[in-house]
């Protein structure tokens, strides 16, 4: 599909990540919209060098936004939920 740095964007790091990552060793990360399981799963072994067991897709939809008068929309997203391998970690996030 594409490069592998364009197939996950960035990785999620909020409150609920952070506990799915301490309970189940399972990391957060936005992705292109158009990626599927497979490039996710090449992408995340290439980049950080981790044995991943599974990947989950979740199409997130755009919200509502409003500033004064005016309504807008937040682009729709799409979230990649790896699990990785037991005593497998990423470091840097």
């Amino acid at each position: 599909m594409k490069d592998l740095f364009q197939v996950v964007r960035r990785p999620l790091l909020t409150e609920k990540s952070t506990t799915k990552k301490e309970a189940f060793n399972e990391v957060a990360f936005e992705v292109d919209r158009r990626a599927n399981r497979a490039e996710v799963k090449a992408a995340v072994q290439t980049l950080f060098k981790v044995k991943v067991l599974r990947v989950n897709l979740i199409q997130m939809p755009g919200k509502k936004k409003r500033v004064g008068r005016k309504v807008g929309r937040t682009p729709d997203w799409k979230k990649a939920l790896v699990r990785l391998a037991p005593g497998e970690t990423i470091e840097n996030l």
